[in-house]
């Protein structure tokens, strides 16, 4: 199935603690921070442009879940860094190196999923920024690139 729709279908039925949100994520123009693309859940969360702003603080479950395409890359490795920011500041990091294969030069793909629990506070901002924004994967999975926050416990 979806992996997507998947998680959105697991989200809906999970008895949030009163905040979750699920955005599809995509390039920015001048950034290497992931815009919100589309609507998603946006429950007790408020979801600007390029990042999520929570309202009750607790403990949070936060996954990104990232699909790359490598089109016409040379055979020099490139390190994929996904990077999990909580108030511009990083919270936690996922590193990848890419190496292209001779028998695949048109067809490179890579999956990543990164996932963290942390605590925050009202008004803290989560956001996303790559390393190589321009290999996100936006033609063949678009609605796969996601960014969920789910709110786990009031409490610490």
């Amino acid at each position: 199935g979806n992996t997507s729709e998947d998680y959105l279908r697991i989200l809906q039925n999970v008895p949030a603690k009163g905040a979750a949100a699920y955005m599809r994520v995509s390039n920015s123009v001048n950034s290497s921070k992931l815009s919100l693309a589309g609507k998603g859940i946006c429950d007790n969360i408020q979801c600007k442009s390029e990042e999520l702003v929570i309202r009750e603080q607790g403990l949070y479950l936060i996954y990104c879940h990232l699909n790359f395409h490598f089109a016409n890359c040379s055979h020099s490795p490139a390190d994929l860094k996904i990077e999990l920011l909580v108030n511009n500041e990083v919270n936690r990091q996922t590193l990848s190196t890419w190496c292209a294969s001779d028998s695949c030069q048109e067809k490179n793909f890579k999956t990543l999923f990164q996932l963290h629990l942390t605590y925050l506070k009202v008004e803290d901002r989560i956001s996303v920024t790559l390393s190589h924004p321009k290999f996100l994967n936006e033609i063949h999975l678009p609605n796969d690139n996601v960014l969920g926050v789910l709110r786990y416990s009031d409490e610490m």
